[in-house]
């Protein structure tokens, strides 16, 4: 209704301004008979009402439909009455949506070959990283040490793209269990012993074996991965802890994941959770990426798990995963 006297308004006042100029040149011509002139004002009037009245019955659903969103971009075509100016808009709109869908599956398209090369790239990389792996495993010059050190980091890397190409397509990749919460935490912190040695920090398990979750065993074992990297990146003392421990709330079961590192800076914390976000450690650990708990969060939302954070300064960081 405010959309139909909103448009109509002009009119309304132009005949308005034209029935007193008319008055009014009956009037200067001698015109006396003021209630012969009301009553034609009144008859006049009464047409553009009624006017307006009809205009705005048969064009009502359209005002209604141009008032309130589409719910889907399909609902254009549904509701609109044939009227010329419905049918105009209407021919408009579904010439538009045939570009936009058009368009929108050109783009899909390029967006699923490029997620299918990067596929392709991160396996046909992993393959020299595992042959050099197996080159070097037992070698002790401290050379070849620090090449598997080099290429652990570029093996999480590498993950870390493969994890981020596939958040588009989450749905078709990944498979909701029953999962032994001690089980996955231990498969994890044994595929990352090489760090752990390395930093020199140890892992202090504490999670009842009866725990048992429902999750994505490859995406949850992707999450833990990139908390304890952390963990792990900003611990800088050597002979410190990882704390790994579960308890029920409520009916929610909770993994807390405790370190011993230089904490994060209480302005930093409600951002950590940002897309390339580093804050105030990042200008001093120089492999700061501020893609790891970005990652972390979105595969939490997907999962329908909830992720908390705690930290002081020079205390530690503590990250709740609720189940």
């Amino acid at each position: 209704m405010k959309l139909f006297i909103r448009e109509q308004l002009p009119l309304i006042l132009i005949y308005i301004l034209q029935l007193l100029i008319i008055m009014m040149i009956y009037w200067l011509d001698g015109y006396r008979h003021l209630s012969i002139s009301i009553y034609a004002a009144i008859l006049s009037g009464s047409l553009l009402i009624g006017y307006l009245v009809f205009r705005y019955v048969s064009h009502r659903s359209f005002y209604q439909r141009l008032e309130k969103p589409f719910a889907q971009l399909e609902d254009f075509a549904n509701g609109i009455q044939t009227t010329p100016l419905a049918e105009g808009l209407q021919q408009l709109l579904e010439s538009q949506f045939r570009h936009y869908r058009t368009d929108l599956y050109r783009y899909k398209h390029k967006l699923d070959g490029h997620i299918q090369f990067i596929n392709q790239w991160v396996h046909q990389m992993k393959t020299p990283i595992s042959v050099i792996h197996l080159t070097i495993q037992d070698e002790d010059d401290p050379r070849f040490i620090a090449i598997g050190d080099e290429l652990d980091r570029l093996k999480k890397g590498l993950e870390m793209v493969l994890y981020t190409a596939r958040l588009d397509t989450f749905e078709r990749d990944f498979y909701v269990e029953s999962l032994s919460l001690e089980n996955v935490v231990r498969a994890v912190t044994s595929s990352q012993k090489r760090l752990f040695i390395r930093k020199r920090i140890f892992p202090s398990i504490q999670i009842n074996h009866d725990i048992q979750i429902a999750s994505d065993e490859k995406w949850l074992s992707f999450i833990i991965t990139q908390i304890i990297t952390n963990a792990l990146r900003y611990t800088i003392h050597e002979n410190r802890k990882i704390y790994f421990n579960s308890y029920r709330r409520g009916i929610s079961i909770v993994l807390e994941i405790t370190d011993e590192g230089v904490g994060i800076p209480p302005s930093d914390l409600p951002r950590v959770f940002d897309p390339y976000f580093t804050g105030e450690n990042g200008r001093h650990f120089q492999e700061s990426t501020g893609m790891g708990l970005y990652l972390v969060k979105q595969i939490c939302e997907k999962l329908g798990h909830q992720i908390e954070i705690e930290s002081k300064i020079n205390q530690g960081t503590t990250i709740r995963i609720v189940f």
